[in-house]
Order: structure tokens, then C-alpha cells, then sequence
């Protein structure tokens, strides 16, 4: 089993006050799944979404991912787990905009020791991937929303990662580029590629094997690991 979440809590704490945004989370994926997360704004699924990404933990519960009990490490672990095993697309890109695409997607690969010369020829192979081989040397600014995604997807996959966690990737695309970003990831997934995406887009959430729906902090539909 590749992602386990069992029994997942979080609450903020803001005065005297605890604040229960995550109310006994329970949910698991395999490897090569394809989950989408649902739920309208304020449900959670934001919250959820940063502690699968180690961007924070929950207050009790465990989480499983690729056999690290991620509720145990410390933040310096965190990183690791971020930069080795999980690639992040977001609904804004997140693209340097003096950086070329090839440069944004080459950064994952500095952060993790790579050499210039393979790293190179990771970003060029990661975009080519994602059918931008002839955008190599634009700047963001020379990209339309679809293409900046697609950028920001192969950023995702350079470093080979176990899951790809996507945060309502089609938010800021009109209709046809949303399509296209919707059909690479159907793509990415039958060549393996193991996905989560957080969306409030019920036809987003349709398109993935398996739709998990959050609202108020409670799982609905009896997902259980």
C-alpha cells in the first residue's frame, strides 16, 4: 500500500479555543491509483492536502506513505519526503517567471544534488513528456495557462516521484486547456504515475478512478483503508 491514512484528525488552536477542521480521516491508495478529493470550499480539503504533502501534520491519527510513518518524522525528514517521493502541481502554477521552463522544471533536481549536465537532460526528457520539447527556452510569460501547467506537471515528475499531488490544476484554465491538462493526467496515470487531486469540480473528479467526497471535515461514501 503505497498512501495510509488512518483515523486522521487536525485542529487549529486560536485563542482559547481548539478548532477541528479534520474529523477521523480514513482513506488509502495503491500504487498507480487515481484519487480525487472533492469537497466545496471550506471541508478540509486543503488541510488534507498538506498533510499528504508533509506540509503539515495531523494532530493524532497515522499516516503511512510508501511504508514512513510520516506523523513520526521530523521536519527535515518532511523535506525529504517533499523533494524524493511527492511532486506538487498547483492551481497557479508556482513557475519562477524569469526562469525559463527548462530552468523551473530543473529546479527540483538542484534542490536534490543533481548534476547540471543530468539534471539538463531530466527537464528536457520531463517536458518533452509532457509534449513541450519546443518550449524549452520560453519564459512563463510566453506560455499560455495549458502550457504553464504542463511546465509545472513536468517540474512534478522530474524527480520521479511516487505521487503526484495536484491542487485544483484546472482552476485557473479556461475549458480547452483544462481538457488538455485533464487528458495528461489520465495519460500520466495509465503509464503508472500514482495521482491525488484535490478539486470542489465535480467533472474534474469524475475523470479519476476513484472519488473520495469531504465535507466538514468528515469523509462521506464509507472510505475506509
Amino acid at each position: 500500500m503505497m498512501l495510509n491514512l488512518s483515523h486522521i484528525c487536525k485542529e487549529y488552536v486560536q485563542g482559547n479555543m481548539r478548532v477541528p477542521v479534520l474529523k477521523d480521516i480514513s482513506f488509502s491508495m495503491e500504487e498507480g491509483d487515481y484519487v480525487a478529493v472533492m469537497g466545496p470550499s471550506g471541508s478540509g480539503k486543503t488541510t488534507l492536502m498538506n498533510i499528504i504533502g508533509c506540509l503539515d501534520q495531523a494532530t493524532s491519527g497515522r499516516y503511512l506513505l510508501d511504508g514512513t510513518d510520516v506523523n513520526r518524522c521530523r521536519e527535515r525528514e518532511m523535506a525529504q519526503i517533499r523533494l524524493k517521493k511527492i511532486g506538487f502541481v498547483f492551481q497557479n502554477f508556482q513557475l519562477l517567471p524569469r526562469q525559463t521552463a527548462l530552468e523551473n522544471v530543473e529546479l527540483p533536481l538542484i534542490y536534490a544534488g543533481v548534476s547540471k549536465g543530468e539534471r539538463k537532460r531530466r527537464a528536457r526528457e520531463a517536458l518533452c513528456r509532457v509534449g513541450l520539447g519546443e518550449r524549452l527556452r520560453f519564459l512563463p510569460g510566453q506560455l499560455s495557462g495549458g502550457q504553464k501547467q504542463r511546465v509545472a506537471i513536468a517540474r512534478a515528475l522530474v524527480n520521479h516521484p511516487r505521487l503526484i499531488l495536484a491542487d485544483e490544476p484546472t482552476g485557473a484554465l479556461d475549458s480547452r486547456s483544462g481538457e488538455q491538462v485533464m487528458e495528461l493526467f489520465e495519460q500520466l496515470n495509465r503509464e503508472g504515475t500514482s495521482i491525488l487531486m484535490i478539486t470542489h469540480d465535480g467533472e474534474v473528479a469524475s475523470r479519476a478512478g476513484r472519488c473520495i467526497r469531504i465535507r466538514d471535515g468528515r469523509l462521506r461514501g464509507g472510505e475506509t483503508p
